[in-house]
């Protein structure tokens, strides 16, 4: 099992920062240019065991999604784990802090593991750095949009 962890400190309420991340319609907003995202399910609403379902395109690659919200503490936590998805296993947890001096921890924590059996060594370095990429690209963004309401 592989981990990557992002921790960003953002200018905001702890309640806000919780509830941008709770609404479904800026994933896109903070998904990277080169990866297109849609949400299949439009009437989601996240609650535990609510299930989200989305298709992303990177690389001219269709991807289908398919998470279970399984931890939903308002205004800390969110946990979803993949029921279908590229990996083998994906368990995501949005760990919402707050701190001193009007700022908040944003944390993603990802477990994840990959499909390719004793390959997978092969494809851990790509898999990493995509990793890095993408949630980069997302804190810069939800830093940028949260701090300037």
């Amino acid at each position: 099992m592989k981990i990557y962890e992002k921790i960003s400190l953002i200018e905001c309420e702890l309640e806000a920062l919780f509830a941008f991340h709770i609404d479904t319609k800026n994933l896109q907003a903070i998904s990277p240019k080169n990866i297109k995202v849609t949400l299949l399910n439009k009437d989601f609403l996240p609650k535990e065991g609510a299930i989200l379902k989305l298709k992303t395109v990177q690389n001219f690659l269709p991807i289908l999604w398919e998470v279970k919200i399984e931890r939903l503490e308002a205004p800390n936590l969110l946990v979803d784990v993949a029921i279908k998805s590229p990996f083998r296993f994906w368990k995501h947890s949005h760990i919402f802090t707050q701190k001193e001096d009007g700022l908040c921890e944003l944390k993603d924590r990802v477990e994840y593991e990959l499909p390719f059996g004793f390959l997978n060594s092969l494809f851990d370095t790509f898999v990493y750095y995509q990793l890095q990429s993408m949630f980069g690209y997302r804190h810069d963004m939800s830093k940028r949009l949260l701090e300037a309401k």
